[in-house]
């Protein structure tokens, strides 16, 4: 979620000072993208000089500056709010990155990262699934939206289980790979390459010891 975009939609309720500001994004996403106050007042400013914010005039506290949208941000927000994500240029991410280097890097144990990666990625799922079973720790209850948190856990819960399947595919095309440079006398099969891989159970399956495993699993 845009930083930017999310203080817009709260300007959009009412006006509000950034610390105001940085509760409401953190209380109504879970806490699982904090911002600091630094990076609220910077887009802030932004936004005022972007002529989408403006300061409130004679707010009645002067030690604190709240802050409202103008008619230009209040279409920018009704335009996102109809506006589908953009998924033409997807943001940079880090592990896929990280093993199309890997792949192509030389003395890489390509088949140590996966395996590292795909236990940390685990250790994640693992977590999200008990927060859902337990209904995220009382967070509903300090104020935050029940159907809102449980939301964003079911992304987190289908992100990492989909980045498991990812890993294994991974895996499985190193290994591929590895066998078919050894056949046409392009170099040996390394354990490195993943030649004696074993198969691995799917990530339901792994995760589902003690409690629920998936989003589908888990009623909010």
């Amino acid at each position: 979620m845009s930083v930017r975009q999310g203080i817009l939609a709260l300007l959009g309720e009412q006006p509000m000072h950034g610390y105001q500001l940085r509760q409401e994004f953190e209380r109504r996403t879970g806490g699982t993208w904090p911002v600091n106050i630094g990076q609220v007042y910077t887009t802030v400013q932004r936004l005022v000089r972007d002529g989408l914010v403006e300061p409130v005039p004679d707010a009645g506290e002067a030690d604190v500056e709240r802050f409202r949208l103008t008619v230009a941000g209040a279409t920018e927000v009704a335009d996102w709010w109809s506006r589908p994500v953009d998924r033409s240029a997807p943001a940079r991410d880090e592990l896929a990155i990280k093993l199309a280097l890997a792949v192509t890097a030389h003395g890489v144990d390509v088949r140590r990262v996966v395996q590292a990666q795909r236990t940390e990625t685990m250790r994640a799922l693992h977590d999200y699934t008990r927060l859902k079973a337990t209904g995220g720790d009382g967070w509903a209850q300090a104020g935050g939206s029940e159907l809102a948190w449980s939301l964003v856990l079911d992304n987190l819960v289908f992100s990492a289980e989909a980045e498991v399947r990812w890993l294994d595919h991974v895996e499985a095309r190193v290994t591929r790979a590895a066998r078919e440079r050894a056949r046409t006398g392009g170099g040996e099969a390394t354990p490195a390459q993943g030649d004696d891989v074993a198969p691995r159970p799917s990530a339901a399956a792994l995760t589902s010891r003690p409690g629920p495993t998936s989003a589908d699993e888990v009623r909010p």
